[in-house]
């Protein structure tokens, strides 16, 4: 990475809040497309005629468009589990393509850590006893894993599914919730707000991919979301923080020169930071395997737009309220001489 370090200059000017309305204008564009997808199943399906068609109270109806919403895995659809054993070292991708011949649906192997037991998580197909099912699986498997035996086989109801995806929304929210309680007490409520703001516009953002290409939505997807939000914030903090030293330091300028001079003296450390983070999720995304495609798609996607929110979302924002300067020059400035670049 470092050779390419030498080709960022060390001093830009460029003028970010100048295209801050162009790029709200997109940016609300783009999280209107992401609702619409949502309910629209990807662009798919009327949700006027889904809610017609569907039987039960309001609320029912609207669990039923919502979980159309996104290519749900096994995860939230429910599904068999079965635990395999082995004297020997379990080779996941026979395991894998022994299950996808039997036309099973979504299909997930993990291995654990002592490369000798794993778990098979599959989709029951309609129609098909979930008994049945699995004497069939584990006599296709005792041909390919020898000395083989199964442990912990059961059944992922809907009920414990539904409850996984609510825990997952419900991590979501507070960790955008202590995001901004953090961000008001370091800063002041004008910077909460518009990186909660930030925080919305990349989990929504992240969601719409999801929803209009239709990428499998599984638990390690909510470990990404909850992942990207801890980046954007990060980057987020150094442009709130680097922004905070210069309304103390240039109490005549213009707010929106300061929020430029700001985004440009830490625009090198966020392209060397992104960088190196999409490099390493780019060869995650290459050799990672099936298993982990979703989760290197939610991370690359989300790691690009957290930066341009830290940049033309939650900088900007503060536009819209302006800052309180007496407050900070009230307080003490910075000791620290090394500041970020």
């Amino acid at each position: 990475m470092w050779p390419f370090c030498k080709l960022i200059p060390a001093k830009t000017n460029f003028k970010f809040v100048r295209f801050a309305g162009f790029a709200a204008f997109l940016s609300i564009a783009a999280v209107s497309a992401t609702f619409a997808s949502i309910l629209t199943a990807g662009f798919t399906q009327n949700p006027i005629a889904i809610y017609q068609a569907t039987s039960g109270s309001p609320q029912q109806k609207m669990d039923v468009i919502f979980s159309k919403s996104f290519n749900l895995g096994i995860d939230f659809k429910g599904g068999n589990s079965i635990e395999l054993s082995a004297p020997a070292t379990i080779d996941l991708e026979k395991v894998r393509a022994s299950v996808l011949a039997l036309d099973l649906g979504d299909v997930q192997v993990q291995g654990f850590s002592d490369d000798k037991h794993a778990e098979v998580r599959f989709e029951t197909p309609t129609g098909r006893e979930p008994a049945a099912v699995n004497t069939q699986l584990m006599e296709q498997l005792k041909t390919v894993v020898p000395g083989i035996t199964f442990e912990n086989v059961q059944v992922v109801g809907p009920k414990v599914s539904s409850e996984l995806f609510t825990g997952g929304v419900l991590a979501l929210g507070l960790a955008i919730l202590l995001m901004l309680i953090y961000i008001w007490f370091r800063f002041e409520w004008q910077f909460g707000l518009g990186a909660v703001m930030a925080l919305f516009h990349d989990v929504i953002l992240t969601l719409g991919i999801f929803s209009v290409f239709r990428i499998e939505f599984t638990l390690t997807i909510i470990a990404a979301l909850l992942t990207i939000i801890g980046y954007s914030m990060n980057d987020t903090v150094v442009v709130f923080d680097r922004l905070r030293e210069n309304l103390r330091k240039y109490k005549k300028m213009p707010l929106s020169q300061v929020i430029d001079t700001s985004t440009n003296e830490t625009l090198s450390r966020t392209i060397v930071t992104g960088m190196t983070a999409l490099m390493a999720l780019t060869g995650l995304l290459v050799v990672g395997g099936e298993a982990m495609q979703g989760f290197s798609i939610a991370m690359l996607f989300g790691i690009v737009i957290g930066t341009y929110s830290s940049v033309y979302v939650a900088a900007p924002a503060i536009l819209l309220w302006g800052v309180n300067r007496g407050s900070m020059a009230q307080e003490k400035p910075d000791r620290s001489e090394h500041a970020l670049p």
